[in-house]
């Protein structure tokens, strides 16, 4: 029996899927640093209306946190599963936590201490 992808514009409830807000952190492994992974992100992000930040991590990591409509903030999580051109992607945690809307933008802070 052949497994039936569902797309999500084609769900019965799309029209109340993806308002609720949401707050994920991201940690992106692979070959993610020194490929402008982090400002493809930070535009990503704003092109879907998702509010946050971006860093590097000294174990060669980057962790993020995505804030915005379900819908917008699974969007730029897909994306970072790719990356931008050059990076290698190979593992995305993500951990969901209470939104709490205190962000404006989506930048990019400095590398961790």
């Amino acid at each position: 029996m052949q497994k039936k992808n569902v797309n999500f514009r084609d769900s019965k409830n799309s029209k109340n899927q993806g308002k609720e807000k949401i707050s994920v952190r991201l940690l992106v492994t692979g070959k993610v640093q020194g490929v402008y992974f982090r400002f493809n992100l930070q535009q990503i992000a704003k092109k879907n209306s998702v509010v946050g930040w971006v860093r590097n991590l000294t174990d060669g990591r980057v962790e993020a946190l995505l804030e915005g409509n379900k819908g917008d903030v699974d969007k730029v999580i897909e994306w970072s599963k790719m990356g931008p051109e050059n990076a290698r992607v190979d593992d995305v945690k993500t951990d969901y936590l209470q939104y709490e809307g205190k962000f404006s933008d989506f930048v990019i802070q400095p590398d961790e201490p």
